[in-house]
């Protein structure tokens, strides 16, 4: 790890490292530079520093035996009475991880009350081993108690790479759980390469999109991402039963967590934009609120849904639900049809598993050209009351 520090005696209080920092992570004090929490250790103050009074220390890190971790373990969410999908593209995509690493092995664990019977579901997908706490205390969400079976079988089976879905129980388990082991987590991953050395790399959209940073947690282990639903693609189900189901015992003391439960209030399902088959997207192109009902109007003739970009959410036009982006929403419909969007990577990050891909954008060398399938150089106003009218056409 590295630290920046600053000589004193050696500092002039010229102010040249406060105004070349990036990130506003330098304040002058009575003359003299004070580092602040938005510190990136870049080391540009490092070079800038005319009087050598900034520098750069590291620090010697103890690294792990990778060889004493192996396997890939997926935490099997159930949910709403059934194992929620995510669980099962990462399943998939940790089959595609293990081919990196010869005599790596799938496993998943699950956590819950009742959960036994989805481990003989989880056989059907080439899981090798599936760990199985199932009790009654365990009967509602609880972090601390569910991090501890979690932790409890990590210790146990040491794997390299632990995949939790980055659903709303998925944000909270994950985080505790790289905490117990003093590891690194990442967030909303977009893309998954294990090495053959066994590090994975973890690349996400990061300083507001700008960038596609590639994370690697080098000197610990295990090594934990989170990755959205619909980013992903799940395995086929196989009618050949494979895998160990490994019925396990709670830790000691998860009875006694200091969380309980008062009461349970079910939430009516809503309708999700990650479910649907067709999507048409409205982006900053519109001009006025009152031009989304033809995009509307166009996602029903096509028996499909309605989506927009984030400019339109913060204008107040709809609601973050509707949202496809990474503040919003993955998706990955059959049908996407894109109009007025730029495509900007938070954007295109989140729906670029779609099948089919039409983009209409005015700007030719607009980036959703990059992703898109069929790209429509044209006026959105002139294009979509021109396809809603055949569309009526055809149906009438």
């Amino acid at each position: 790890m590295a630290q920046i520090a600053i000589v004193e005696r050696k500092c002039t209080g010229c102010g040249l490292c406060q105004s070349n920092c990036p990130f506003g992570a330098i304040d002058m004090v009575n003359g003299k530079p004070e580092l602040n929490a938005a510190c990136k250790v870049c080391g540009i103050c490092v070079k800038n520093c005319p009087e050598k009074a900034i520098v750069k220390l590291e620090t010697k890190v103890d690294s792990v035996d990778k060889s004493k971790w192996n396997d890939i373990l997926v935490y099997a969410e159930v949910s709403g009475g059934r194992l929620h999908p995510v669980s099962l593209e990462l399943i998939g995509k940790a089959h595609e991880l293990k081919e990196a690493v010869p005599g790596f092995k799938v496993k998943a664990v699950l956590v819950g009350d009742g959960v036994s019977a989805y481990a003989e579901e989880l056989r059907h997908y080439g899981v090798s081993e599936i760990a199985v706490y199932d009790d009654k205390e365990l009967d509602y969400y609880r972090a601390d108690a569910y991090a501890s079976c979690v932790e409890d079988y990590i210790k146990y089976c040491r794997p390299s790479v632990v995949l939790v879905g980055a659903t709303a129980l998925g944000r909270s388990l994950a985080p505790r759980l790289a905490t117990r082991f003093h590891t690194g987590l990442t967030a909303d991953s977009t893309t998954l390469i294990l090495r053959d050395t066994t590090d994975l790399v973890q690349i996400r959209p990061a300083f507001g999109g700008n960038i596609m940073a590639q994370i690697v947690t080098l000197n610990t282990r295990p090594q934990f991402a989170t990755v959205r639903y619909k980013v992903m693609n799940a395995p086929v189900r196989s009618d050949e039963v494979t895998g160990e189901i490994l019925t396990r015992k709670i830790p000691k003391g998860v009875a006694e967590s200091k969380a309980s439960c008062v009461s349970v209030v079910p939430v009516p399902p809503k309708q999700s934009i990650s479910d649907a088959e067709i999507l048409v997207v409205g982006g900053r192109g519109l001009q006025k609120e009152s031009d989304l009902e033809m995009i509307k109007e166009l996602a029903a003739l096509l028996g499909g849904d309605w989506a927009t970009t984030r400019p339109l959410v913060e204008k107040g036009w709809t609601t973050n639900d509707r949202q496809i982006g990474l503040s919003g929403r993955t998706v990955r419909p059959r049908l996407i049809i894109t109009c007025g969007v730029s495509g900007a990577i938070q954007f295109t990050a989140c729906m670029n598993g779609s099948d089919h891909i039409v983009s209409i954008n005015t700007d030719k060398d607009a980036p959703i050209f990059e992703v898109a399938h069929i790209g429509i150089v044209g006026d959105l106003y002139e294009i979509i009351p021109a396809l809603i009218n055949q569309l009526k056409e055809a149906q009438a």
